[in-house]
């Protein structure tokens, strides 16, 4: 059982070649932290939500006097840390994160002092990052805040919003105008100017984004209205209906090895498990039971909010066993080991270049001419879903209740079976219509 410290031995202790961490008996999580330099400081280890968490209290004040009111991330004596952890352990006690409660406070300092020294007051930037951290990312799932995030112009990085080097569709033209200052017009040119460049769904996705940061801000009394109100979608989505052909889905599979890790991995991923694009991004290891062959989608990453059971065939394993481990992240896809994988525009152009350069060494190879050789028609990432789907139809490897259990969907034909059979999985059927479902795609993509 660790000793209790003592101002003496706080005082006293001496450092090693390592970095040491002290416990103290006198308060259970709470450690000093000696570093090889000499420098002390005090932090607090606890479990939240099932993980292992750490706080970081601060340096440790060698005075001989008593702080009057211990701070965080200030000098604390021993007393001080004692009485801090204590308040975290009540924070705990009530659900809450101290960590992530730190970071919060933080952050509302940083971005009020951004507020403050805004020449003309609150501008749009300041707005977007209150507007994702203190609604979107406590509200919604993290692959829907992220991508908010992304069409406004903001990334996480670090333990921060920042706004990303383009500035995304609108920081890049408005990041330091007043946020009152923005009228109706802005917003109708610039979802005209994004219609204009060919992009009418993404102008449609703008929309959505800033009409709920603006309706946020107005429902918080920062704004006195919306300039959203009244402005209109600048282009009709039709319902999407492209089936990938098996040789499109083996000339998709062949062209990802030609890309940079992560995409190989997602691509493959997608057209063998079915899955959502967010889904399957966010994979985590933790969330993966090799022995069992399964993959257990928590139910905050879920679209529907409900966890999902996924049967992993052994092409499936085979791909996640490829993924390099970055550091100690638990992501499977992952550049840095620690945020889900981006840039999926730009993996996409990437991908189409290097199908159609397949086809080219295809025709040729067989003596055809290469002239009238054309791009793959336009298709996307939600495409592999749908193929999937449609394919064990085809096959008739499942019928519409297993797929629709396989796509997580809780309407449809699920809708029409008995209420005793909602609740059973459909686990065996699942299984083996993705493992048949995998064999399948291999013997395509093996010729």
């Amino acid at each position: 059982m660790a000793k209790t410290l003592t101002d003496l031995t706080v005082r006293n202790v001496k450092p090693g070649k390592a970095r040491r961490e002290i416990a103290d008996g006198g308060c259970r999580g709470l450690y000093l932290v000696v570093q090889p330099n000499g420098s002390r400081t005090w932090a607090l280890r606890y479990r939240h939500a099932g993980k292992t968490r750490k706080l970081t209290i601060g340096p440790v004040y060698l005075g001989k006097d008593e702080i009057e009111q211990p701070t965080l991330d200030c000098a604390n004596t021993l007393a001080g840390a004692r009485k801090l952890a204590g308040e975290a352990a009540l924070l705990l006690a009530k659900g809450v994160d101290p960590a992530a409660e730190k970071f919060s406070a933080r952050e509302s300092a940083r971005l009020a002092a951004e507020d403050a020294t805004a020449a003309n007051g609150l501008t749009v930037t300041v707005l977007a990052k209150r507007f994702i951290r203190d609604h979107a990312m406590q509200r919604t799932r993290e692959s829907s805040w992220r991508e908010t995030a992304r069409l406004l112009g903001l990334k996480f990085k670090k333990g921060e919003l920042v706004v990303t080097k383009t500035g995304g569709e609108v920081l890049s033209r408005w990041s330091d105008r007043p946020a009152h200052s923005i009228a109706r017009a802005d917003v109708n040119k610039l979802l005209r100017d994004i219609v204009a460049r060919g992009a009418p769904v993404a102008s449609n996705r703008v929309l959505a984004a800033i009409r709920k940061m603006f309706n946020w801000a107005v429902g918080e009394d920062i704004l006195p209205s919306s300039p959203c109100a009244g402005v209109s979608r600048k282009a009709n989505e039709e319902s999407r209906s492209r089936v990938l052909s098996d040789d499109e889905l083996r000339l998709i599979w062949k062209a990802s090895d030609a890309l940079n890790y992560p995409f190989p991995q997602l691509t493959k991923l997608l057209i063998l498990t079915m899955q959502r694009r967010s889904e399957v991004a966010g994979i985590r290891r933790s969330e993966v039971d090799d022995k069992g062959k399964l993959w257990i989608i928590p139910a905050e990453r879920a679209k529907n909010g409900e966890e999902h059971e996924v049967p992993l065939s052994d092409a499936t394993l085979a791909v996640l066993a490829s993924c390099p481990r970055i550091g100690r992240g638990d992501l499977y896809l992952s550049r840095f080991g620690n945020t889900p994988t981006s840039g999926f525009s730009k993996a996409k152009g990437d991908l189409d270049a290097e199908i159609r350069t397949i086809k080219l060494k295809e025709a040729h190879g067989r003596g055809e001419p290469t002239d009238a050789i054309k791009p793959l028609a336009h298709w996307t990432w939600h495409d592999l879903r749908r193929s999937g789907a449609s394919g064990l139809a085809r096959l008739e490897l499942a019928d519409i209740v297993v797929t629709e259990k396989i796509l997580n969907h809780t309407n449809g034909a699920l809708r029409s079976v008995a209420g005793i059979y909602n609740r059973f999985e459909y686990a065996d059927r699942k299984r083996a219509a993705l493992v048949a479902w995998s064999d399948h795609v291999m013997k395509v993509v093996n010729g």
